[in-house]
């Protein structure tokens, strides 16, 4: 969420903005939400301004009082009665005029940074650079399903009559080699200096609105009936969520946090051959890893973040590459945003295994979170967050690019561990 002033002092760079997100339909907000700030702002002076009166008048009537004017002191009192009339009537139209500003300015995105760029969809989306050689082997790859099949190690039929499409049973090796790959996750990040941290996996509804933009909301998140309560779709929202109305001192920052959590989401609009198996599923694994930091450095921190999923992927033998998300692509509150992907030999393309995003002071906007400055001055603090892995998506690609011809999947060294010191899956 953009601060009003600079909305109110800046309105065609806001305008701007929005165009290059494609939301021309948003453009009409900036000139509403200007107007009723101004508007806003003159109800908050007259009220200010009666308050003063108010507070003045009281003495003179104690002074008259003690004078035994006692006459005047009615007539003053009878003044002080109107002021409050008109005061409560105020006060009411400066409630109702702050949410609605407050209303529209959750619907005006992010200023992105200059460096992103334009396009209308993720078609547009711009490949930075490769690392690792994609390699297509010369023997055929089954589907992801078909590899965990032979393994006895998915049951979707099961899955389907006791929760429906979109859910999983993982047994024997690959339900072990979806833990390894979170325990190693857990590890690298660790090793990287990040504090592990496990979240709450439902937030309140404040925290849902600090953290994401409406349409986002919509189309993920899992309410439970009868509560203020959600299912989280991502550990970031807790992670986030847990620096509400905080005032952190500044040589606390940088924060940087990994977390595991299973996430919940609708996934609305999920249709595709691709879609099948594990690929898009409403419930999942996920290790995170987020950082709170000065506004400086949050573009050091950026490019930090999404290292960290290339250099873990790369270690387990999976060319990847990093996508720059173009304008149309970026989600409101977010200021820039590069997506990993990892090569698939059956596809012979790469596909989405992660998302790195910069969030500005958006979330810390929304949800108060506030940097107490070493001069004394408090500012917002920049949040950013990236997956680490999402085993599902992570497994997929594992197995497609360490699938042999004979159908063993070979471990690498750094996952052995976590294995049992297996070397091969065996069907």
């Amino acid at each position: 969420m953009l601060d009003i002033k600079f909305v109110r002092t800046n309105p065609d760079a806001v305008k701007e903005n929005i165009k290059k997100k494609f939301q021309d339909y948003k453009l009409p907000l900036v000139d509403e939400v200007i107007e009723l700030d101004a508007k806003s702002r003159a109800v908050q002076q007259e009220a200010s301004n009666l308050r003063s009166e108010r507070n003045k008048i009281s003495k003179q009537i104690g002074g008259l009082m003690a004078k035994g004017l006692k006459d005047e002191a009615e007539e003053m009192k009878k003044k002080v009665a109107q002021d409050a009339a008109r005061l409560e009537e105020l006060e009411a139209q400066e409630k109702e005029l702050a949410e609605k500003v407050t209303s529209i300015m959750m619907n005006i995105p992010q200023m992105i940074d200059d460096s992103v760029p334009i396009g209308k969809d993720d078609s547009c989306n711009v490949e930075v650079q490769r690392y690792g050689e994609p390699v297509v082997p010369d023997f055929d790859i089954p589907y992801h399903t078909e590899i965990m099949e032979s393994f006895s190690g998915i049951d979707l039929d099961a899955a389907r009559k006791v929760a429906g499409n979109g859910f999983y049973y993982l047994m024997g090796d690959i339900a072990r080699l979806h833990s390894a790959v979170l325990a190693y996750a857990r590890d690298f990040m660790i090793d990287r200096g990040f504090t592990y941290v496990i979240p709450p996996y439902m937030i309140h509804s404040n925290v849902v609105t600090g953290v994401m933009s409406f349409p986002e909301m919509d189309a993920m998140m899992y309410k439970i009936e009868g509560e203020d309560l959600y299912l989280i779709g991502t550990s970031e929202h807790s992670m986030i969520g847990r620096f509400i109305d905080e005032i952190v001192d500044e040589k606390q920052l940088p924060i940087t946090l990994t977390s595991y959590s299973p996430c919940f989401r609708k996934e609305k609009g999920a249709h595709g051959i691709e879609e099948r198996g594990v690929y898009r599923i409403h419930q999942f694994e996920k290790q995170e890893m987020i950082v709170v930091c000065k506004p400086e450095d949050s573009m050091y921190w950026f490019d930090q973040l999404w290292q960290n999923t290339v250099d873990l992927f790369r270690s387990l033998d999976i060319p990847v590459r990093t996508l720059e998300c173009c304008s149309g692509d970026l989600a409101d509150l977010k200021v820039k945003s590069v997506d990993v992907e990892a090569w698939s030999p059956r596809q012979k393309k790469y596909f989405e295994v992660g998302s790195c995003s910069n969030l500005g002071d958006a979330q810390a906007r929304r949800l108060k979170i506030r940097v107490n400055g070493e001069d004394g001055k408090k500012y917002l603090a920049h949040t950013l967050n990236n997956t680490v892995v999402a085993p599902p998506r992570m497994l997929i690609a594992f197995l497609e690019n360490n699938l042999q011809a004979d159908g063993t999947v070979k471990i690498p060294e750094v996952l052995r561990p976590y294995m049992g010191g297996k070397e091969l899956l065996v069907p």
